[in-house]
């Protein structure tokens, strides 16, 4: 259990992933340290949730989709930091891309290209061909409290299996502290 989540493993509730990812668990060995857990969509947004489910931020990782274009072609990545950070967009990701500027994918893009609901985005079930990006901090931590793809649930999901996921590269830097002020 992570703060007050009551968690339970996550293919016992279909319900509660979305199609992407439930197709990414099923005959994954993996998928047997993925657990599920129902939660207020209401407060689905990273403080609210941490706030209400006593989840500190340094346990919550957010994934966020990002592109840039290199020679007319898209290129797109999703990045998962820790909640106490933010991806390092136009340094590291912009490199890592071979893109001259990259920002964030529109969120109706976003949703239509993964088939999630924006704000319950998640590295579980993203297309195979877009790399995912792991900061090495949530690449630690024994769990990682991420989306599930909808905004009603969460999965809790060690870091070593979002470290190895297929497609998955661990980036030094991704993640940089918020300023404050």
């Amino acid at each position: 259990m992570i703060g007050r989540l009551a968690t339970e493993p996550a293919l016992s509730r279909p319900d509660l992933l979305a199609g992407p990812v439930k197709a990414a668990l099923d005959g994954v060995a993996a998928s047997a340290s993925v657990f599920a857990a129902e939660i207020d969509p209401t407060l689905a947004d990273t403080a609210a949730f941490c706030a209400a489910y006593d989840v500190a931020p340094a346990e919550s990782a957010n994934c966020v989709v990002v592109a840039g274009k290199r020679e007319g072609t898209m290129r797109v990545a999703a990045c998962l930091v820790l909640a106490t950070t933010r991806a390092d967009v136009n340094g590291v990701v912009r490199r890592r891309l071979g893109v001259r500027k990259a920002s964030f994918l529109p969120m109706d893009t976003a949703v239509e290209q993964t088939g999630m609901e924006y704000g319950g985005i998640t590295p579980l079930g993203l297309p195979a061909d877009w790399p995912i990006l792991v900061d090495p901090a949530v690449a630690a931590l024994p769990f990682a409290v991420v989306g599930s793809g909808l905004r009603g649930s969460k999965l809790a999901v060690p870091g070593d299996v979002l470290a190895s996921w297929p497609g998955a590269e661990v980036v030094d830097g991704l993640g940089r502290p918020v300023q404050q002020g």
